[in-house]
């Protein structure tokens, strides 16, 4: 429970993320944080195939564009499949803290996914406004948490 009386629960679902030990490291330091935070964890799956298969012929595309719509979609849908079958009424996203998303697209991301599934909805809140970046920073540095240089995808890598 938080101290905001909410109780917490993690999904880290990522397909997109490459290579595999960049995703195995991503999700191992999210889900130690959930657990040292007594966060409840929902299974999850990692298939980049099936990613690649949903971004394909969008290679080339820049990032914020295409390509990352799909992405958004794909994973968000995911997400609020997994809260409606969870029995969570509400879900949010990390993604919209992330300078280097478009938070409007990835909140119209969430809406869509929540629309599909009646019992949950999104939370489409700006985590950037007012103290919430600066609270980011803090406890990212309090944490020592990795943090990486491209979104995940390899298409994103940098050169």
């Amino acid at each position: 429970m938080t101290r905001s009386g909410i109780r917490a629960a993690v999904f880290f679902f990522n397909p997109n993320i490459h290579p595999a030990e960049e995703y195995i490291r991503r999700r191992d330091e999210v889900l130690f944080y959930a657990a040292k935070h007594g966060a409840d964890i929902l299974p999850s799956r990692y298939d980049p195939d099936q990613w690649d298969e949903a971004v394909k012929g969008l290679e080339t595309e820049p990032e914020g564009g295409a390509r990352c719509r799909v992405c958004f979609d794909g994973r968000l849908e995911e997400s609020a499949r997994k809260a409606a079958e969870s029995g969570i009424k509400v879900f949010a996203t990390t993604l919209g803290i992330s300078r280097r998303k478009n938070l409007d697209e990835v909140n119209a991301a969430g809406v869509r996914a929540a629309s599909k599934y009646p019992t949950t909805e999104y939370w489409a809140i700006n985590w950037r406004k007012g103290p919430g970046t600066r609270r980011m920073h803090e406890i990212s540095k309090e944490e020592n948490f990795y943090r990486q240089n491209y979104c995940g995808c390899r298409h994103s890598i940098p050169s």
